[in-house]
């Protein structure tokens, strides 16, 4: 039977500690996901206004295969500056991609990243030419740890998911032969992460435990074809983001990984209504920490481990916001 882990996180997936930082003047934020060790990393973007910085270098075609940290901030392309400040530390330890591997030339830290638009969000944006995010970013990896803060942390702190307020989630499940798959997401969408006319999560029927509260649809519950309940009312592009890490420690190639994240998009459409908008900017990566081998019947075994990201993802949505309200 398949069952969630010690911490119910990203950082069950051994080999995964998890940095936050936030602002509460500004009201924004910085997630680091940082492996122990390099790690295989692919990504899937399917909204209509994303923000990243390094997923060119994640095809399978291209020369790195790994990757030293996954940044995810807000701030829109602001933010993107956070991946710069945990690039610098981590290139100060040594840690990063050699091509040349010689005294005096300084190793090249791979850190993809992913943004969430949350400029009008009532925070003090009057930054000038310094905005925060290269230091929260900063910070957010000197916190790296197995404990992860739900709701308004990290990355999500000001996020808002339609007219709910918004914020970090996170769910993991262990499978009856022993692999791990996780996911974490920062919760900035255009639609809504409830039933219209309820109290229950559009996740509902993936709960484990009463995770995100235990809601649940009346007997009698039906909506209209485009009834989206608590969907932002006034959308404009580029504002509206959910941005999430899927994790396994089952070995996969640079491929499989991006199997692995397109299947985990599937947690996003079962967790929120309407997705994959012109205003969304949604975007998965996928971590492989390589503590398990897939064994006989690989592509099985990887099949079943894409159907389970995509159910931790849809948890994670609705846990992240359960806790920021």
């Amino acid at each position: 039977m398949a069952l969630p882990g010690e911490n119910n996180t990203l950082t069950d997936v051994a080999g995964l500690r998890v940095g936050q930082a936030h602002d509460e003047n500004i009201r924004t934020g910085v997630t680091v996901i940082l492996p122990d060790e390099r790690a295989v990393c692919a990504v899937d973007v399917r909204g209509g206004g994303p923000g990243t910085r390094e997923t060119d270098a994640l095809a399978a075609h291209t020369l790195v295969d790994a990757v030293d940290a996954v940044v995810l901030s807000g701030g829109s392309s602001y933010g993107l500056a956070a991946g710069d400040g945990v690039a610098a530390e981590l290139g100060a330890s040594g840690r990063g991609f050699s091509l040349v591997a010689r005294d005096g030339v300084p190793v090249s830290p791979v850190v993809p990243a992913a943004i969430l638009y949350d400029l009008a969000n009532g925070g003090a944006k009057d930054w000038g030419a310094e905005p925060p995010y290269r230091q929260l970013g900063r910070e957010a990896l000197a916190a790296v740890s197995r404990d992860i803060q739900l709701g308004a942390a990290g990355a999500g702190f000001g996020a808002m998911a339609g007219t709910h307020r918004g914020g970090t989630g996170s769910a993991s499940i262990v499978t009856a032969d022993g692999f791990t798959v996780a996911a974490l997401v920062c919760v900035n969408s255009f639609g809504s992460v409830k039933l219209p006319g309820s109290d229950a999560y559009w996740a509902w029927p993936y709960e484990i435990d009463g995770e995100f509260g235990g809601g649940r649809p009346p007997e009698e519950h039906s909506f209209a074809p485009e009834d989206w309940g608590d969907a932002k009312l006034n959308p404009a592009p580029r504002e509206n983001t959910t941005i999430a890490c899927i994790a396994t420690d089952a070995a996969l190639t640079p491929p499989q990984a991006q199997r692995l994240a397109i299947m985990a998009q599937d947690g996003f459409a079962r967790a929120i209504r309407p997705v994959h908008t012109p205003f969304d900017g949604d975007v998965v990566f996928a971590l492989s920490t390589a503590r398990r081998e897939l064994g006989e019947g690989g592509d099985f075994t990887l099949t079943r481990l894409g159907s389970l990201a995509a159910d931790c993802l849809a948890r994670a949505i609705a846990r992240g916001v359960h806790a920021a309200r």
